[in-house]
């Protein structure tokens, strides 16, 4: 039997209708479009798969057109520890493409996903060339910068409720997420996943964040009522 194809085998052009998902692609001018688009790929990661892993050289800079990836990493003990999210419309490793350095993080599917990727060198060259995607590119960081902070916050919360508001607050971020909208396709254990509480203890944090009209569980997702409310709200120690 042959083995299975890698996720960078799989690789093949973009539709029309995936191109118009990435977000940055319309702040281009029509001469770099032009030459950019057909640069352009993607690739359908499974679970189980990688799309970036530790230690492996960068050759592509990549987004999300559907699905959610996790991105984690593993500490000396083998425990996984897992930073945050990639919903629809999140485009990720831009500090590692321009570093042109190894990832230091692993980048995995929780379900079957389509990621694009434009090559490390013609990142560059937008980099040097193109204004609509240095700016796109500044507020990526500034953002990213942002999100990290939080992130080091989140790591001593310990009230559940609390720590799935700021999570969710993240998933929903319109600059990094452009592609959520108000709606974030997530099941209860992948959101498990993420926060770091079991599935039972997210299920009853959804229910309280629901009764203060912050978010509404709807069929296979959640919709954002109130981001700032995700952002600031405070909830009583359990």
């Amino acid at each position: 039997m042959s083995p299975t194809p890698t996720v960078h085998q799989r690789r093949r052009a973009p539709s029309t209708t995936e191109l118009q998902e990435i977000p940055w692609l319309h702040l281009l001018t029509a001469v770099e479009r032009e030459r950019i688009a057909p640069q352009l790929v993607v690739s359908d990661p499974q679970p189980g798969d990688y799309v970036c892993r530790v230690g492996r050289p960068v050759t592509y800079w990549f987004g999300v057109v559907s699905g959610l990836l996790k991105m984690s990493s593993d500490n000396e003990s083998g425990q996984t520890m897992t930073f945050t999210g990639v919903p629809p419309g999140g485009w990720f490793g831009e500090g590692t493409a321009l570093k042109r350095e190894s990832y230091r993080y692993n980048i995995q599917p929780l379900r079957p996903s389509v990621v694009a990727g434009l090559p490390v060198d013609t990142f560059h060259w937008l980099i040097d060339h193109s204004l609509g995607f240095n700016r796109f590119i500044m507020n990526q960081l500034n953002e990213r910068l942002g999100q990290f902070i939080a992130a080091r916050e989140l790591d001593r919360i310990n009230n559940p409720e609390l720590r799935l508001a700021r999570h969710l607050a993240t998933l929903f971020n319109p600059v990094l997420f452009s592609g959520v909208g108000e709606v974030l396709r997530i099941t209860q254990q992948e959101l498990a996943y993420l926060v770091g509480l079991s599935r039972q203890r997210v299920n009853e944090a959804l229910k309280v964040l629901e009764a203060q009209h912050l978010i509404r569980v709807e069929y296979g997702g959640l919709r954002i009522l109130d981001l700032h409310g995700l952002r600031t709200r405070q909830f009583p120690s359990p």
